[in-house]
């Protein structure tokens, strides 16, 4: 009953339905939930060729959100996400993998903050 349980009847499941995915991927933390789908954004940094330097600019990308993961996958995870056949109008990303939670970055935070300087 327990695989019964994980499976879901989503068609842009990378498990259970039948989609191909493709091309890039990308790690990034969720800002936003919605029914079926997340918001990610993550940093990246160019050169700008006048100033010769680089800068950063902040990236977001819709990702389809499969009902099996739904449950696993809140704000403030860092997840995985990989390029599929365009969904909707904004989707072109299924979510793969959960990386990190925000409960394990509290977790690594407090052990920082204990190991800090002698008085």
């Amino acid at each position: 009953m327990a695989e019964k349980e994980n499976e879901c009847n989503d068609f842009a499941c990378h498990k259970h339905g039948n989609i191909s995915l493709r091309g890039r991927s990308f790690r990034g933390k969720v800002i936003k939930k919605f029914p079926k789908r997340v918001v990610i954004e993550f940093e990246r940094t160019f050169y700008v060729k006048k100033y010769e330097r680089y800068a950063k600019k902040k990236t977001k990308l819709h990702a389809r959100l499969p009902d099996c993961m739904a449950s696993e996958i809140e704000v403030g995870d860092y997840i995985e996400i990989k390029e599929c056949r365009p969904i909707s109008k904004i989707i072109s990303f299924v979510v793969v993998d959960k990386v990190s939670g925000e409960d394990e970055d509290k977790k690594s935070d407090k052990g920082k903050s204990d190991d800090g300087g002698d008085e």
